[in-house]
């Protein structure tokens, strides 16, 4: 081995590594792989970011767009009214469902069609007497095979379509990959329908029945001269930043503000309302001089024309307008804004009026500390406030609300617009007039003229994270191959594990793309094995479309966890799963996937 290949092996396996302990982002784990690869010399610097003009990477954020166009035009919402049965039975009910989330996985971001579907999921479940979890997890699985049916239902079909064509072979076609992704899909829907469903563990919902903290609202009066007289509700809250309580809102004047502005003062006679555990509620009116309100009118519905709740604050007839308080749980989308950042970091009260009563990871509920608790993806969040405010701060922050939406459609010129957009971008691919990235890119650039893309949204779509993963990762990627060092892996895998047989070269690659899916980016994955997949082809003098349609498929079979695919993270909170919970049905799905796909790639990519 020589050292180039040394040095590009070692930064593979930190980088598979840092993929796997999950502290970093996937893309500053990739941004770190190809800048090393530059100091080491493996990639030059000055084709270091060349990975950003890529087709797969253009293709990638094109169809995010084209999807964001199909969910603001209200074409999914539509089609789930007319393709899900309104009282048809357990298996009839999950069949639907979660072969229209395959079918919409097809041509539209698979994360996308998942969070359109999620309300509809949970008002299944509800009907069915069914936990939550037990819909959830069919239909999260339903999008992801969905997504291996044509070249844009997936990122992975596309990196491999771009690893081909700079093979000199050219691109895969757009529906290249829909006699094996047809069969696999409707394979695995059949059986998560019929059988996969009963294997879901029934978890607890995680939702507002679910969220059984321990804590108490209750009502306490300022008392003239105690502490808390004359304090802002931010200096009320500083001197509660060791208890286990928050303020959900103050009663003054008889007019009740929920998430009150943090700068107004508390006066004797108002009312507080505290969130608390039970064992904290006696330091927190010890700390704060207070006493419980044992009888307090109902002030949940305020009258605009009390003048006597105009202060000189100016906020003041702002917040007596507040008319419907509502609790909505609220699921955070992997690519959404909270990540990383708490509610105090985000100003939630400030900036949007509402409340976080309380949050749920992994099934496990807790209310210690809810202002200073980082958001990650999959959390389930409980929101208190006006419908409208919770239903700005979800769309502002990537949040995914678990109710039956109402069906609001602009109109019906702009469904058709996004429609034909798509299926147009599509067709001109297929047919081949124009390469699959300038074809959607045409279709960005109408979706935007008729705005059934707005102008200030259309970035907003673009999942930069996975972005930055493949810009960074296909420079890596051409290293091994300009190194040798995916041909090096190539000879070791035909030598050691194949020992010459095309087949079980095959298998062997279905397998190993299929365990890293599971513990890595499917991204990630797939640009990893292209190289190998290439070279193991080559050393068999075998045609390498097999091979790499085996990482297409592997790529897209992330079953196992919920951090292999970003729909399992989705599902964590609302289904109240564990991290060993996707294995029971993930598994047989696996096997059969390998079952039904490995007969098609002989038959129809046959070596």
């Amino acid at each position: 081995m020589t050292l180039d290949q040394w040095l590009i092996l070692a930064i593979l396996v930190a980088t598979v590594v840092m993929f796997l302990i999950g502290r970093w982002r996937h893309d500053m784990v990739a941004l770190a792989a190809l800048l090393a690869c530059v100091i080491a010399g493996l990639v030059d610097g000055s084709a270091a970011f060349s990975g950003f003009g890529h087709p797969a990477v253009i293709t990638v954020a094109c169809v995010l767009i084209l999807s964001q166009g199909l969910q603001n035009s209200g074409a999914v919402d539509a089609l789930t009214r007319v393709a899900l049965p309104a009282n048809a039975g357990t298996t009839l009910s999950i069949s639907a469902l979660i072969g229209l989330g395959a079918l919409l996985s097809g041509f539209m971001n698979n994360v996308g069609a998942m969070a359109l579907l999620m309300p509809v999921a949970v008002h299944v479940s509800k009907r069915l007497e069914l936990t939550p979890g037990q819909v959830l997890m069919p239909l999260a699985f339903g999008t992801i095979l969905g997504g291996m049916t044509t070249l844009v239902g997936t990122p992975p079909n596309i990196i491999v379509s771009g690893f081909r064509a700079e093979a000199g072979l050219g691109s895969f076609g757009m529906f290249d990959f829909t006699p094996i992704g047809v069969a696999v899909a409707a394979a695995g829907v059949l059986f998560t329908a019929v059988i996969g469903w009963r294997l879901v563990p029934a978890r607890k919902q995680a939702g507002v029945e679910g969220f059984e903290s321990g804590a108490y609202i209750t009502e306490v009066r300022v008392d003239e001269g105690s502490k808390s007289d004359g304090l802002s509700l931010h200096e009320i809250e500083a001197e509660l930043k060791d208890v286990d309580a928050q303020i959900i809102g103050i009663v003054q004047r008889e007019v009740k503000i929920i998430a009150a502005n943090p700068g107004r003062r508390v006066h004797a006679g108002d009312i507080l309302m505290l969130e608390a555990e039970a064992d904290a509620l006696k330091d927190v009116l010890s700390i704060l001089g207070l006493k419980l309100e044992e009888s307090v009118e109902d002030q949940e519905e305020e009258t605009d024309s009390n003048d006597e709740t105009k202060t000189d604050e100016d906020d003041d007839s702002e917040e007596s307008k507040q008319s419907e308080i509502v609790l909505l749980e609220l699921v955070v989308q992997p690519s959404s804004r909270l990540v990383g950042h708490s509610a105090k970091d985000i100003l939630l009260r400030t900036r949007y009026g509402i409340n976080l009563l309380a949050f749920s990871r992994e099934g496990k509920r807790s209310m210690k500390r809810l202002r200073a608790i980082n958001f990650q993806s999959g959390d389930l969040l409980l929101m208190q406030g006006p419908p409208e405010a919770i239903a700005e701060f979800a769309a502002d922050n990537g949040c995914v609300p678990l109710a039956q939406r109402e069906l609001r459609i602009p109109s019906k010129a702009k469904i058709w617009q996004a429609s034909s957009i798509m299926l147009g971008a599509i067709a001109v691919a297929a047919l081949g007039w124009l390469p699959a990235a300038v074809s959607f890119a045409l279709g960005v650039l109408a979706s935007m003229a008729l705005g059934t893309v707005s102008l200030r949204k259309v970035y907003e779509a673009v999942d930069w994270p996975v972005i930055v993963l493949l810009g960074a990762l296909i420079p890596v990627a051409g290293a091994m191959e300009s190194t040798g060092t995916a041909a090096l892996i190539a000879t070791f895998l035909v030598d050691s594990v194949a020992q010459g047989n095309a087949i079980i070269g095959l298998l062997a690659i279905l397998l190993v793309t299929m365990f890293l899916s599971d513990l890595m980016n499917n991204a990630a994955t797939a640009a990893v094995m292209c190289p190998i997949a290439i070279s193991i082809s080559s050393v068999l003098n075998v045609n390498p479309d097999s091979f790499l349609m085996a990482v297409a498929i592997g790529a897209s079979c992330a079953f196992l966890t919920p951090i292999g695919h970003q729909n399992n993270t989705l599902i964590l909170g609302p289904g109240g799963f564990r991290f060993g919970d996707y294995w029971k049905l993930g598994l047989p799905i696996q096997v059969l996937v390998v079952a039904v796909s490995m007969p098609l790639l002989l038959i129809v990519w046959p070596l």
